[in-house]
């Protein structure tokens, strides 16, 4: 049975098994607090060919900070690392 991590996790599963993976508390937190974490699809397009807009919006759902001041390529590394 999944433990409840109260209020601030969403998706306790999801949580679970990313910290089982070895991910940090704060970015397994951050992912499992991302609304479609659950769901795939695979249809997304590469950072590459995303507006600086769209890879804006993406990184402050995910929470990243400082995003507002980064370049195209600063947004883009910091997804891939968050």
């Amino acid at each position: 049975m999944t433990k409840n991590h109260g209020p601030s996790i969403k998706n306790d599963e999801k949580y679970e098994a990313l910290r089982d993976e070895g991910m940090s508390k704060t970015k397994a937190a951050r992912i499992a607090n991302t609304p479609k974490s659950g769901k795939k699809g695979g249809k997304a397009k590469e950072y590459e060919e995303r507006s600086e807009q769209e890879l804006y919006d993406k990184a402050k759902e995910v929470g990243i900070a400082g995003r507002s001041k980064m370049t195209k390529k600063e947004l883009i590394a910091s997804l891939r690392n968050s």
